[in-house]
């Protein structure tokens, strides 16, 4: 398994972040923001971050307040983090982030606030008129994958947000999986097919 990092960060102007990361031991294919859950940089973070670099990406987790981040934390973290990425010699439209959980609706707000390559939700949802209202306003090509068992959106929900993603003039998909919860673990050959679909959403668009 590759081995992932964590260092401190601290930009020119004084921002900083802690950053957990795994670099591709083959040749890098692009950099990913991978925002975490609310239990924060765990272990299940940490393998999804080793398994994404061992698809050829450099990925990189910031540590974020999960109590209750704002959409200015969120922007800020992800713009810190994707200045390390480029740091790190990405290019610019090699850039894309993902999120799972909580971080699946931070993974939405990046996505209607910058424009990156892509982006990739995986569960997560609260306040749906807000995240219907946001949704309307990407500007990053989005993938929304989400579980009907036990999520946070009940599946009418999620086919508004497909609606109001559809409308934003941008690329996007919103896949359902009706046996699936929003950690994916309740639905192990859902889960594998999700995994798919994001490397797939990546590789159509970061190249």
């Amino acid at each position: 398994m590759t081995q992932t990092y964590t260092e401190h960060y601290e930009r020119e102007d004084g921002r900083s972040i802690v950053l957990t990361y795994a670099e591709p031991e083959s040749a890098l294919r692009g950099g990913l923001v991978v925002l975490h859950e609310a239990d924060g940089v765990n272990d299940g973070v940490r393998l999804l971050i080793a398994s994404l670099a061992g698809e050829g990406w450099l990925a990189v987790a910031p540590h974020m307040n999960t109590a209750q981040p704002t959409r200015e934390d969120i922007l800020s973290a992800t713009d810190i983090t994707l200045a390390w990425l480029v740091e790190r010699g990405v290019q610019a439209d090699l850039l894309g982030v993902v999120g799972f959980d909580l971080g699946g609706v931070a993974a939405l707000v990046v996505a209607s606030n910058r424009k990156l390559g892509a982006a990739v939700s995986v569960g997560g949802g609260r306040e749906l008129p807000a995240l219907v209202d946001i949704a309307g306003k990407l500007t990053s090509p989005w993938l929304g994958i989400y579980g009907d068992a036990g999520g946070e959106l009940a599946a009418a929900e999620v086919e508004q947000l497909r609606d109001a993603a559809a409308k934003s003039g941008v690329v996007t998909n919103v896949v359902r999986y009706p046996g699936a919860n929003h950690r994916f673990d309740a639905d192990p050959d859902a889960a594998v097919e999700a995994w798919q679909r994001t490397l797939s959403w990546f590789d159509a668009h970061l190249r």
